[in-house]
């Protein structure tokens, strides 16, 4: 597997390939991340991945400064996995000014659940997500189902400026107990790992609640909120949404459990399909 760190080298080592499948990652990969890579892999000619950790989608009390940096164990992961080339530039190679232009996505979609707790979150992601596509430029790239929100706002973004590259969902990984794989589950305790499932616990069972006919969606919700806070969590939300669109569901419309919530000082987010 070829490290490169700047975009000449980048463009350099693609120019003879014409489909690359790309892997775009913020970093201390996990075995969610690697079966991304291992799904990109029969996509396209060039398997690429990217570890940038992105300080346009991190709010200021949040946690860019201390977000593990893992790139030498990263890149062993991913020449494991069969990864062909690694794009890990640093801030001032991606950003080499301040990104004035950025990508604001629709409100309408961006700016509930996490986009509520998390303002101009969703602009970070999109601004460095469409810089990225430039720099590889593929023709396939693969996201998690974990980041279902951000999964439909890339969606939407390709979609809307007609870019020539497949979205590609990857269901969300999860450990032997069911919790969903994250960077950010190193920061539990043992004692918080422990407790940590219960938020995909809790999505389950709002999940088989809201299957049931003439389920009351927002009792649902209130119940789950409840159920969270009363464990000592301090939830964002729990929600249960139109899967197309994350609104407000209709009579027949395929449904989305969704939460986030804060486990002592680490926030959590996962999701189900109901």
């Amino acid at each position: 597997m070829h490290v490169v760190h700047t975009l000449p080298e980048l463009r350099e080592h693609l120019a003879a390939f014409r489909r690359p499948a790309f892997v775009p990652t913020m970093g201390n990969l996990h075995e969610g991340h690697i079966a991304l890579v291992r799904m990109a892999r029969p996509l396209g000619d060039v398997t690429v991945a990217s570890v940038f950790v992105n300080r346009l989608q991190f709010l200021p009390h949040e946690d860019f400064d201390s977000y593990p940096r893992t790139l030498a164990g990263d890149a062993e992961k991913l020449a494991a996995a069969g990864c062909d080339l690694l794009f890990a530039p640093a801030e001032r190679d991606l950003y080499p000014e301040p990104q004035t232009f950025k990508v604001h996505p629709d409100p309408v979609l961006a700016d509930i659940l996490e986009g509520q707790f998390r303002p101009g979150f969703f602009t970070g992601v999109c601004t460095v997500v469409m810089k990225l596509f430039q720099c590889v430029q593929p023709r396939f790239a693969v996201f998690g189902e974990k980041d279902y929100q951000q999964l439909l706002v890339i969606q939407r973004m390709v979609r809307q400026f007609a870019m020539p590259i497949e979205i590609v969902p990857a269901a969300t990984y999860r450990d032997g107990d069911g919790l969903a794989l994250s960077s950010r589950n190193g920061y539990l305790s043992a004692e918080e790992r422990r407790e940590a499932v219960e938020l995909s616990r809790v999505l389950a069972r709002m999940a088989q609640q809201a299957r049931a006919p003439g389920a009351d969606l927002p009792s649902i919700e209130a119940a789950a909120l409840a159920t969270l806070a009363q464990r000592g969590w301090a939830p964002d939300y729990l929600a249960l949404r139109r899967r197309s669109d994350l609104q407000t569901p209709g009579p027949g419309d395929a449904l989305v459990a969704l939460g986030a919530a804060r486990l002592g000082t680490t926030r959590l987010i996962d999701n189900l399909a109901v």
